[in-house]
């Protein structure tokens, strides 16, 4: 049988997302609740899809953003989508939960990424 090897993945001083549950996201060990913005340095509320402008100011920070769409994945508003791709900033949409693993796996690998999350 083979030895099965467990590697701790570290971030630095990147915030990782440590957990989330209803209505709430565990940030490098601070609880935000609501829909939040997350960066690799920074984390806090975020205004939902109708809120471009922090996500937009991460412009020549991040080539990827992250949008977490809640329980289930959605699509996101085209006029949403086209603003971020027309800076340069590819967007992805995925239900939450897979939102906050794709960041931290990412973010792992040094990835310029940003998550919007909107609660589960």
């Amino acid at each position: 049988m083979a030895d099965i090897r467990m590697t701790e993945i570290t971030y630095g001083s990147a915030l990782a997302i440590e957990g989330y549950g209803p209505g709430f996201f565990r940030v490098g060990r601070h609880v935000l609740r609501g829909a939040c913005l997350v960066t690799p340095w920074d984390a806090g509320p975020w205004g939902g899809l109708g809120d471009w402008d922090a996500p937009l100011s991460l412009q020549g920070k991040i080539d990827v953003l992250i949008v977490g769409t809640g329980a289930e994945i959605a699509h996101l508003p085209a006029d949403f989508r086209a603003a971020f791709e027309g800076v340069g900033i590819g967007v992805e949409a995925m239900n939450s939960p897979a939102a906050a693993r794709t960041y931290n796996v990412l973010l792992g690998e040094g990835r310029r990424i940003a998550v919007c999350l909107l609660p589960v």
